[in-house]
């Protein structure tokens, strides 16, 4: 394994230890800021660590952001838009209960996305028409702009709170805002299940660290560079 992946996957670990109920709460903060910086673009916390993201991304054309490889289900474009509907969806409705980035400065429009869920339970031929129509460059402002979101959510959260379990009423207004398709409403369930230290160690680090692990290897069957 690469040396900074595998620096990441020990820091996870530390950052397991450090949300437990008897962890470090700044230590855990400290773990999970740097943890999620390396999972974005270098642009959005600016702070000089190694960038997955942009490791992945780097001398990838548009063509090949949106190539599905053959025999594949996804486009890097596509888990790009994944990765950050789920982290907008779970730390803006269900950790700090505010509003989705999505629906601030009008992203869905800006970003020609014809859908605004988190892209669960999608066939291919649906992955491949919202790879097609996403402005790429305002999608990739968009997860930076998520990431900024989370971090602020982040550091305002005291002990106390990394030991809730998501309120219900949150979660329904997941489902009343059409941020999961019914037929991925299992992953509702799970969210509901896990405690806000919980959510901290899923979506917006282990979550983008597997789906960038997948986007490397798609980059490296669609061989489609600049």
């Amino acid at each position: 394994m690469n040396a900074d992946r595998k620096f990441w996957n020990d820091q996870q670990l530390e950052l397991q230890t450090a949300l437990a109920p008897s962890g470090d709460h700044l230590k855990a903060i400290e773990l999970f800021l740097s943890q999620h910086a390396m999972v974005h673009s270098a642009a959005m916390a600016q702070s000089g660590l190694w960038s997955f993201a942009d490791e992945v991304l780097q001398d990838m054309t548009d063509e090949a952001l949106r190539c599905i490889p053959d025999n594949g289900e996804h486009s890097v474009a596509w888990i790009i838009w994944h990765m950050a509907r789920i982290e907008d969806v779970t730390m803006n409705l269900l950790v700090a209960g505010t509003p989705q980035i999505l629906h601030r400065d009008h992203w869905q429009v800006r970003m020609k996305a014809t859908m605004q869920h988190t892209g669960n339970a999608m066939d291919v031929e649906s992955v491949a028409q919202l790879s097609a129509v996403l402005d790429l460059q305002a999608l990739l402002a968009y997860r930076i702009a998520v990431g900024r979101r989370t971090r602020e959510i982040v550091q305002a959260l005291q002990p106390q709170d990394l030991k809730q379990k998501v309120d219900p009423a949150w979660l329904q207004r997941l489902r009343n805002e059409g941020a999961v398709v019914e037929a991925a409403s299992e992953i509702i369930d799970y969210w509901g299940r896990r405690t806000k230290a919980g959510l901290l160690l899923m979506p917006p680090t282990r979550h983008n660290f597997l789906h960038l692990n997948e986007a490397l290897r798609i980059k490296q069957k669609t061989q489609v560079y600049k």
